[in-house]
């Protein structure tokens, strides 16, 4: 029963994000969004990290840990908040939904695995779920529109780049390491954004001091980067890999229900109907066959 609440719990605090992402965009603007959710998530794990750093694998591959802050938390994120600029919270919350997919594709392409046909069929349903979305206008991808549906193509693809890096480099290596790092790594990569663009002036005390804003930063920081984490090992350790993931069918359900309730956004038939293709798509490219047992 615990392991169901902790199932259901994570798919609440992750669908919610994508809302938290919305009210925090036109404050603090995108790159100022990633570097709030990290430093949030940062704080919330750096003392559990220090409590246990006895039990941590010296030496630590720092450049590997450094390289997966980036393309599993830096750029996606950012990622991700730019992609809300253009796009339902909901919507951005099913084609994150691709990530599975992506990885075994990014695994094919750089990593040398062998994808079988069933897995091909599956990566292929899952952008046949993305021209659903839509609405079969492909051509949109190459125009100002680019921004949305295109820009969380990318999310996706990073994420699955640095699973497959984090697999091959960093097996032997803590999780509760790895995360910290990603996040401490994402929050400089977010910081650097505001630079560039301009924007660290928005993170004034007025700004910061608004209600919304402090909601957004514990909801998507604390609870989505943090704590969400903490639920996500655990039902890796206590039940498996395979049940812990399973969340990943339930985030765009429990988003488009965030998203109406608290944004009033619609639910579409496309949408729909998109979200179920790309879940049958996850299904095969990452469903592993029935061992068959020798008697």
């Amino acid at each position: 029963m615990r392991l169901y609440s902790a199932l259901i719990g994570l798919s609440l605090i992750w669908g919610l994000s994508f809302v938290f992402i919305k009210w925090l965009l036109d404050p603090v603007g995108v790159w100022g969004t990633v570097f709030l959710r990290c430093s949030a998530g940062a704080l919330i794990l750096l003392p559990i990290l220090w409590a246990k750093r006895k039990q941590i694998v010296r030496p630590i591959p720092w450049k590997s840990l450094i390289f997966v802050g980036i393309f599993n938390a830096g750029i996606p994120w950012g990622f991700i908040v730019w992609s809300e600029t253009e796009i339902h919270s909901s919507t951005a919350a099913v084609m994150n939904a691709l990530t599975p997919i992506c990885t075994g594709l990014v695994g094919f392409l750089f990593f040398s695995i062998v994808l079988k046909k069933r897995q091909w069929v599956g990566i292929a349903l899952g952008f046949a779920g993305i021209l659903v979305l839509m609405e079969f206008n492909i051509l949109e991808l190459f125009r100002e529109s680019f921004i949305g549906i295109g820009t969380m193509i990318i999310a996706a693809i990073s994420y699955g780049f640095a699973s497959q890096f984090t697999k091959k480099y960093l097996q032997r290596t803590a999780i509760l390491l790895v995360t910290t790092c990603s996040l401490l790594v994402a929050a400089v990569v977010g910081f650097i954004g505001m630079l560039f663009t301009g924007t660290v002036s928005q993170l004034s005390g007025e700004t910061l001091g608004e209600p919304v804003v402090w909601i957004s930063i514990i909801g998507l920081g604390c609870f989505g980067s943090g704590v969400a984490h903490l639920l996500f090992y655990y039902m890796v350790k206590n039940g498996s890999a395979e049940f812990a993931t399973s969340v990943t069918y339930l985030i765009p359900i429990t988003a488009m229900i965030w998203g109406y309730v608290l944004l009033e956004e619609p639910i579409t038939s496309n949408l729909v109907a998109g979200l179920v293709i790309i879940f049958i798509g996850v299904y095969l490219a990452t469903r592993k066959p029935k061992q068959v047992k020798v008697l």
